[in-house]
């Protein structure tokens, strides 16, 4: 059986923790900012995991080997 590709749109999107974790960049932080709370683009700026269940999906099939 040949190798699975890596998806490369998901190996720039997501990176994966030592824990195992996948670790995400959130949107709604590049423009068009005037409008929107402080508050909202402070927590826009921590990063996002996935859940379990979306987890399981994107390693197995975007990202077979990380």
């Amino acid at each position: 059986m040949a190798k699975m590709k890596t998806k490369s749109a998901a190996a720039k999107r997501f990176s994966v923790t030592g824990a195992g974790k996948v670790k995400f960049k959130k949107m709604n932080l590049r423009h068009i900012l005037t409008k929107k709370a402080p508050k909202r683009k402070r927590k826009l700026r921590h990063a996002g995991f996935l859940s379990k269940v979306e987890l399981k999906v994107v390693k197995r099939k975007l990202l077979p080997y990380a």
